[in-house]
């Protein structure tokens, strides 16, 4: 089966609403010769002469008439998909989000997100999705839309990101934590029990290259996945927990929160997403509001 020449369908258009081959020529901005050779074509597709002679001008046949409204709409709905996306309303978009992010950042930009969400745009919904795999795979086979995280090595390359903010690490420990009983310094904090994250592998954390580099370590007593789970056994126990600040605000406003005593470098928070959704009028939205409430 022969695959019809799809620009025939704007020549018709234009054909039946002029009825005339030299003001569809002129519309079109072609030769009068070259209408002419495209109604043939028109003729031959169609199997009908489409429009005859009739004294100086031309007439429509009946299957000309009947062509002329569907042909019309099917021009309309062409140039639609064809044009781009218009103005996006928010507050009539009715869709869900998934965003795949860590506990803390739930907790702490989570009820901002859902009332700026809310008052803008209530036919929205947020679905969150904790982080089980790191490589892309959430955002590339569509189970989630948008990813918040540090950027690593193992960051797939395809994916569009864009900074939220800066962090930097603090220590927490639970209030009347023998810590705090004086100055704490770097021997003092090192000696302490500490819990750490197990992301990064045991003694390749941040802090840990940092103590590495001045010829010192410390006394990692257990591990986990995650800053609030690192705040929570802090919490009721003798551990130290070094978490970045900005992210886990709220998880410890229960405890005391002191600077370290050895520099670390900052991280940068950042949002992930696929290509596919780069342009899609929503999804930007959705971005910009996530920003907007990290920024404030």
């Amino acid at each position: 089966m022969n695959t019809p020449d799809l620009n025939l369908l704007l020549t018709l258009d234009v054909l039946l609403s002029e009825g005339s081959v030299a003001l569809a020529a002129r519309r079109l901005g072609l030769s009068p010769s070259a209408m002419s050779r495209a109604l043939q074509r028109l003729r031959d597709s169609t199997g009908d002469p489409l429009l005859v002679r009739s004294g100086r001008g031309m007439v429509p046949t009946p299957r000309a008439v009947e062509l002329r409204e569907q042909v019309g709409e099917l021009v309309q709905q062409v140039l639609q998909v064809l044009s781009p996306s218009p103005s996006l309303d928010p507050s009539k978009v009715n869709r869900t989000f998934t965003l795949l992010c860590s506990d803390g950042f739930v907790e702490n930009f989570g009820p901002s997100l859902l009332t700026k969400v809310g008052r803008e745009a209530p036919g929205i919904r947020l679905s969150f999705l904790s982080k089980v795999r790191r490589d892309g795979s959430y955002l590339r086979d569509g189970t989630a839309d948008l990813e918040t995280g540090v950027i690593g090595k193992g960051t797939a390359q395809e994916l569009h990101t864009r900074a939220l903010f800066r962090d930097h690490f603090v220590g927490v420990v639970r209030q009347g934590h023998p810590l705090l009983e004086g100055d704490i310094t770097l021997a003092r904090y090192a000696n302490c029990g500490h819990v750490a994250d197990s992301r990064h592998g045991i003694g390749n954390d941040p802090v840990d290259v940092a103590l590495n580099a001045l010829g010192m370590q410390r006394h990692i007593v257990t591990s986990v996945a995650g800053f609030a789970s690192a705040l929570a056994l802090a919490r009721n126990t003798e551990l130290v927990a070094t978490v970045p600040e900005c992210h886990t605000r709220y998880l410890r406003s229960d405890m005391v929160t002191f600077p370290l005593p050895v520099a670390i470098a900052e991280i940068t928070l950042s949002m992930l997403w696929h290509p596919r959704l780069d342009a899609d009028p929503a999804h930007k939205w959705l971005r910009s509001i996530v920003r907007e409430v990290c920024l404030e």
